[in-house]
């Protein structure tokens, strides 16, 4: 049985949530279940409406799909929510230069994830002893990790580390990319945004996770954490526990 629990956060700097979430356990379209994270960016309002009108665009693509493929419906409704937000962008003057990540999972029988990620928010799958990346970020600190220019322990206060290289709205055509995971009984599943990765190391979130309260507690300690040690950005976190009992 699928428990899930989703939350955004201000943080302590921001005047604005630009994180924007959406979580749906049941039946979207032909996907079981979608759970969405979006990150958005651009100047006074931009961000906010970038994050909200791509996950509320890639809902609608999904609910209207006749396709039977997860990644064919997921790709889809990406490529789509880039044209619309391309086209946004182009009518109003406040809304240039908008964009937003995104990172979608439908978790499949309750064992498979099928994963889609354009930008830095990111996916785990976490169990009892580690903590595992699913999604690779899109962005100039990490390009710089994989070379080998730099450690990744570095890549977390590096200054350059919000220059994402990837995002929806930035070019005409999106590249997203695809991961299919098996998941073993007693995983969980962390999606999230940099606000809240930037703030916690591994480590301490891995510690938070393996505690034995339930999925909203969780996720209410993932953010009071991220915030007790500076809450430099917006937080959004999506929990999802696939093999809970009923």
């Amino acid at each position: 049985m699928l428990k899930t629990f989703s939350i955004t956060d201000i943080g302590k700097r921001r005047k604005l949530n630009q994180d924007y979430v959406f979580a749906s356990e049941k039946p979207l379209g032909n996907l079981p279940n979608i759970f969405i994270v979006a990150d958005g960016m651009g100047g006074h309002n931009a961000g906010d409406y970038a994050s909200k009108y791509a996950v509320e665009t890639i809902k609608e693509e999904i609910a209207g799909s006749f396709e039977k493929s997860p990644v064919k419906i997921l790709k889809k409704a990406i490529e789509a929510a880039n044209s619309h937000i391309r086209e946004k962008a182009m009518e109003k003057e406040d809304l240039r230069g908008m964009g937003t990540t995104v990172v979608a999972a439908t978790c499949l029988k309750d064992k498979y994830l099928e994963v889609a990620n354009v930008g830095d928010s990111r996916l785990y799958v976490v169990s009892d002893s580690k903590m595992e990346q699913i999604t690779r970020d899109h962005s100039l600190v990490e390009e710089m990790v994989r070379r080998g220019g730099i450690a990744k322990e570095a890549a977390r206060n590096h200054p350059d580390r919000n220059i994402i290289t990837r995002a929806i709205g930035a070019e005409d055509n999106v590249n997203a990319d695809f991961f299919h995971v098996e998941l073993e009984p007693g995983d969980m599943v962390l999606m999230c945004s940099d606000g809240l990765t930037n703030m916690l190391e591994d480590e301490e979130i891995h510690m938070i996770l393996s505690s034995q309260e339930n999925v909203e507690v969780k996720a209410e300690e993932l953010i009071k954490a991220a915030n007790n040690n500076g809450g430099r950005d917006n937080i959004a976190v999506i929990l999802i526990e696939p093999f809970a009992e009923p």
